[in-house]
């Protein structure tokens, strides 16, 4: 019943316009890299700069932006990081039918795009908090994992045809449009948003307020195991990407297209856990459910060490990342809802922004060690380290559903 109810019209222009901008950026997932490579011709060591610059400085530049935007209303802080990426983005194919394109500029747009993308992030949650009364913010957490999970399926398989067909400077420019038409749906939301009120003095931008939302996670009971195990997690679980990518692409010989789709078929699993995850919390109750998704999350990650060439191979990473990737669906959208809805209402963007780029670091700093390590035991036994590592993860999870009380007070929803 959870999965079918309906959240109005205001969640749904929302709704539209995530799942456009989702589609635009899984489509072109791989295009810088490309870019790069069949552009501009650049090596192993410039690409490897690019992917992490994008993470690692984005979150930098993106550090301020969460106490800028806490008291300013969300939508039109979305919207114009809508267009800043759109902005950005579209200087690729322009400068590249200027035959001006550089790789300093693909930098400049990753680390931009990056930055917007955390800002967008930390005020989407906290417009969603405001928009949707606090009983249905699980069933909107979910439909967006759902569609998260979607887009991450269908996304690069058309993104993949659509760069042999046009190149990947185009997959670019459809991407960028993608944040146009979302900027368009996040207007026609329509309604008044009122001003966040503060509870204190005006926000100066010094190193207490810029660390005001790490204060906030680190301090809170319940939110800080919570974010070290959704940190952790995630650092570990991304940085044996690309170790898998040797891994598969090299000594075991499988083709792109088998590696392709050992990763993408999977996703299905996220469709199903997200589908699943409201009707398991009815019935079970969250944070028991969160819980023990939470944990079989971490229980899949060791299989990956154990591929070998072969249909068999193949079979095993497609069902470890089909366990892995459903376990995942279910907890998102839980511990998403757990987040926000202990997280104080004049704090959420703070917050938000602060665990997203804690969550881009971590990604970033695990995945160079990562690679450091393989150097030294090469990716099969790096790969078993990081899932030995992850089976310690749900140590952190919040044992007890009253860890912390709730905010008392929080805003109306504004479905006027």
């Amino acid at each position: 019943m959870g999965a079918r109810r309906k959240l109005g019209r205001q969640f749904g222009w929302l709704w539209g316009a995530y799942a456009v901008s989702a589609f635009g950026t899984w489509l072109a997932f791989d295009a810088f890299p490309m870019i790069a490579i069949m552009v501009l011709h650049a090596g192993a060591a410039q690409v490897s700069l690019l992917a992490a610059a994008g993470l690692a400085v984005g979150a930098a530049v993106a550090l301020p932006l969460g106490p800028w935007m806490e008291f300013r209303r969300k939508r039109p802080v979305m919207i114009a990081m809508d267009m800043v990426r759109f902005a950005a983005l579209m200087t690729v194919p322009v400068l590249y039918s200027l035959d001006r394109l550089t790789f300093a500029q693909l930098v400049v747009v990753s680390v931009v795009v990056s930055a917007a993308d955390i800002a967008f992030t930390s005020a989407s949650g906290a417009y969603l908090k405001a928009l949707v009364p606090r009983a249905d913010l699980l069933v909107a957490n979910a439909r967006f994992e759902s569609t998260a999970w979607t887009a991450t399926m269908l996304g690069p398989q058309i993104g993949g045809a659509a760069i042999g067909l046009f190149g990947p400077v185009m997959t670019v420019a459809a991407n960028a449009v993608s944040f146009l038409l979302s900027a368009v749906g996040i207007r026609a939301i329509g309604g008044t948003e009122p001003r966040p009120a503060r509870t204190g003095p005006p926000p100066r931008m010094r190193a207490g307020e810029l660390l005001e939302g790490w204060r906030c996670i680190l301090t809170h009971p319940a939110l800080r195991p919570l974010f070290f195990n959704q940190v952790l997690v995630g650092g570990l679980i991304m940085a044996t990407a690309p170790l898998l990518a040797v891994l598969m692409l090299g000594s075991l010989g499988f083709a792109p297209w088998q590696y392709a789709m050992a990763f993408t078929l999977p996703c299905a699993g996220g469709l199903i856990g997200s589908r699943l995850a409201p009707k398991l919390a009815a019935r079970f109750g969250r944070h028991r459910v969160m819980l023990i998704s939470g944990a079989l999350r971490a229980c899949w990650l060791p299989g990956l060490a154990f591929v070998r060439p072969g249909t068999a191979g193949l079979v095993l990473v497609m069902a470890v990342e089909l366990g892995l990737i459903c376990c995942m669906g279910v907890f998102n959208p839980l511990y998403a809802t757990y987040r926000l809805d202990r997280t104080p209402a004049d704090r959420v963007a703070r917050t938000l922004s602060a665990w997203s780029v804690s969550s881009k670091a971590t990604i970033a700093t695990l995945t160079a060690l990562w690679g450091l390590l393989a150097a030294v035991t090469g990716p099969r036994i790096a790969v078993a380290i990081a899932g030995l590592l992850s089976l310690a993860t749900p140590l952190l999870l919040p044992r007890h559903e009253h860890d912390a009380p709730r905010p008392e007070q929080e805003p109306a929803p504004s479905h006027t």
